[in-house]
C-alpha cells in the first residue's frame, strides 16, 4: 500500500520476518540512505530536504525500529539488515545500480550489501563505519560495548546510553536531573539485539576489493581522535582507496546537514 502527497510516497516493504516503513521523495537518480543509531528514517529528515532536488531519496526505518516491524527473536546479524536494504531497493525499483549512503551502523550494512550484491550499487559513501574488528586496539572498545549491553539488560538503560554517547564525538548527553530518554524501546533493541552484532562484524575485504562499486570511506574532521574515526581510514587503506574527511563529527548528517549535504553531493556526483 502506498500513500502519496505532493512530495513523498510512503511504502510498506515486506522482508523476512517483518515489514519496513519506506519513504521516497525527490527527483533524479535513486539514492538510498541507511541509518545508524536507533535506525530512524527521520534521522535523515534535514538531509533529505537538501538532497531531494538532485536525487530520488529513499529512506527507511530499520527492522523493529519505529514504524518497521520484526517478528524474529535473538541477535539481528548485519547480513539480515543488508538483506533488508536490498529488499527496499527491489521494492522501490529503478533501472541499474543506485547510489547509497550509510552512516555508523548503516555504513556496515551498506558494506555488507556491496560485498554480496555489488551490481546493485554504483557509488557507496561509508561514513564512520564502526568496523571495530579492523582496529589493532579493539579490545578496550569491545569491552566497553559489552559493559553497555550488560547495563541495558540489567535495567539501567539510561546508564548504557550515557556511556555509549560519551564515546561519540559531540554526542554526550546533558547532565540534567530527571533527563528522560526518548524512544526507550528502540535504544533497548539496539543494545539487546544489535550492538554486539555491529561491533563483531568484519567487512569482507576480499569481496570489497573485487567489486566495481565506487566505495568512498569517510569520517568527520571533528571525529579525529575518537574510535569511530579510525576504521574508515583503515578500510580505505585495506581497499587501496582514498580516505575522505567530511564536515562535522559522527552526527554531522543530523547536526550539520547543510555542509554535510554539500559534501555528500560532491562525493556522489564526482564533482
Amino acid at each position: 500500500m502506498i500513500a502519496e502527497d505532493a512530495e513523498t510516497a510512503e511504502h510498506r516493504c515486506p522482508v523476512e520476518g517483518g515489514e519496513l516503513a519506506v519513504r521516497t521523495t525527490g527527483e533524479g537518480s535513486l539514492l538510498l540512505l541507511v541509518p545508524g543509531g536507533t535506525g530512524a528514517a527521520d534521522s535523515f529528515r534535514a538531509l533529505v530536504k537538501l538532497l531531494r532536488t538532485d536525487f530520488t531519496v529513499i529512506t527507511y526505518d530499520r527492522r523493529g525500529h519505529f514504524s518497521s516491524t520484526d517478528t524474529t527473536t535473538g541477535p539481528v546479524p548485519v547480513s539480515l539488515q543488508a538483506d533488508d536494504a536490498l529488499a527496499v531497493l527491489d521494492h522501490v525499483g529503478g533501472d541499474g545500480p543506485v547510489s547509497m549512503f550509510g552512516t555508523s551502523a548503516g555504513a556496515l550494512i551498506g558494506l555488507d550489501l556491496v560485498a554480496r550484491h555489488p551490481d546493485r550499487v554504483a557509488t557507496f559513501v561509508a561514513h564512520e563505519p564502526p568496523a571495530i574488528q579492523l582496529m589493532p586496539d579493539a579490545a578496550g572498545i569491545l569491552e566497553a560495548a559489552a559493559g553497555q549491553v550488560r547495563l541495558a539488560r540489567s535495567g539501567d538503560l539510561m546508564g548504557a546510553v550515557t556511556r555509549f554517547a560519551d564515546g561519540i564525538a559531540g554526542a554526550a548527553l546533558p547532565d540534567l536531573p530527571h533527563l528522560r530518554l526518548p524512544h526507550e524501546s528502540d535504544w533497548l533493541r539496539l543494545f539487546d539485539r544489535e550492538l554486539t552484532e555491529f561491533f563483531d562484524y568484519l567487512p569482507d575485504l576480499r569481496a570489497l576489493r573485487r567489486t566495481n562499486t565506487d566505495i568512498v570511506p569517510t569520517a568527520g574532521e571533528a571525529s579525529r581522535g575518537w574510535y569511530h574515526y579510525q576504521p574508515a581510514k583503515i578500510l580505505a587503506l585495506e581497499l587501496g582507496l582514498p580516505f575522505v574527511e567530511t564536515p562535522g563529527a559522527h552526527l554531522a548528517p543530523q547536526r550539520n546537514p547543510a555542509k554535510f549535504a554539500a559534501a555528500l553531493r560532491d562525493l556522489l556526483t564526482g564533482d
